[in-house]
């Protein structure tokens, strides 16, 4: 038998939402879906990734990014919300701040809305239902990119 010293430590090993030194991903969540909301913490903070704040609605989400700065890496917000829709307050993070990084979230049938997503800055999209292997994938290739 092998001493326990010859298998890999995979306590050794960073979770997906950290950077270097286990430093976490701060994640700004703006979907006005507690459920989804909640899914989406829950999938990332699993993940070692840092909640910095969530809000319902893109105006509320707005304030929070403006609020947190700089102290978000990444921001998931929904296309249709209240008050705000998605598309607009990605519009408006990104005349604050030409750097952030947004992901969208689409529900099907909302292909229009997601192409003028991507045409203003999103760095890209997840459609729901929410796929955990999705949703880490596409986060994990934002943040690296």
């Amino acid at each position: 038998m092998k001493a326990k010293s010859a298998f890999s430590n995979t306590d050794a090993w960073p979770a997906e939402g950290t950077r270097g030194r286990g430093k976490p991903f701060r994640v700004l969540i703006v979907d006005d879906s507690a459920a989804v909301a909640a899914q989406i913490r829950n999938l990332l903070t699993a993940e070692g990734f840092q909640i910095a704040g969530a809000a319902s609605d893109g105006q509320e989400g707005l304030e929070k990014y403006q609020k947190l700065y700089p102290a978000v890496d990444l921001v998931m917000m929904d296309i249709t919300m209240p008050k705000m829709d998605g598309v607009t307050a990605l519009g408006e993070i990104l005349k604050f701040d030409k750097n952030a990084k947004v992901i969208m979230i689409s529900a099907l049938g909302k292909q229009e809305e997601v192409k003028r997503s991507l045409l203003i800055g999103a760095k890209g999209y997840i459609d729901k239902p929410l796929e955990r292997k999705k949703v880490l994938d596409r986060v994990l290739r934002v943040l690296k990119a």
